[in-house]
């Protein structure tokens, strides 16, 4: 493959996957245009792999789109494109780390599949997910691989071991946090994605 070739397809990659986390994210063309500052026109071409923009458009549309910039260049680049809307290879992971990585989050299911989305959480001891939150819509549930899970649900408590799963509306207020002495390692399923 040529230089001209190679650098099209990286074009239309990044565009692709620009276009997958807006869906994701429920957004028209419109709202990440005017979050970002750029006009419809723009984002259209960039998504569909007719324009290359700025480094400095590029971070507006992935801040718009509430994703790291480094999302649209990680993984295998030998993957076969056909394949990445189905499968995530173990070193294609999005990952997302909060407090200093005390709580980190993969994504281990493509943007291609919007309806759902499932997470792998990695907890230091004593690491939390901050304040309540809460989503509009869906349900989420999770089974705890390792270590134990520290939930709170609308006020209420649960302590959540290894082998144990659970389930909740997504309208409720969570909060959770990695209890004891050792990491908790979580999968978390979330419907429809949010992250």
């Amino acid at each position: 493959m040529d230089t001209i070739t190679r650098l099209r397809a990286e074009q239309h990659r990044i565009g692709e996957r620009l276009r997958l986390r807006r869906k994701v994210k429920g957004l028209s063309l419109k709202r990440v245009a005017d979050k970002a500052g750029l006009s419809v026109g723009m984002i259209s071409q960039v998504e569909r792999g007719l324009a290359v923009p700025s480094i400095k458009s590029l971070r507006a549309i992935c801040s718009a789109l509430e994703m790291p910039v480094i999302w649209l260049f990680e993984g295998p680049q030998d993957q076969p494109a056909e394949d990445t809307d189905i499968v995530v290879r173990t070193g294609a992971r999005r990952e997302l780390s909060y407090h200093d990585g005390a709580l980190r989050k993969e994504i281990l299911t493509p943007d291609s599949q919007p309806q759902i989305q499932m997470l792998r959480f990695l907890m230091e001891p004593g690491a939390d997910s901050g304040e309540p939150y809460s989503n509009t819509e869906g349900g989420k549930c999770g089974l705890v691989l390792r270590g134990t899970l520290g939930l709170e649900l609308d006020g209420r408590s649960f302590v959540i071991r290894a082998g144990d799963s659970f389930a909740f509306p997504a309208q409720s207020m969570v909060r959770f946090s990695a209890l004891g002495e050792q990491p908790c390692e979580v999968i978390w399923v979330v419907a429809p994605a949010t992250v």
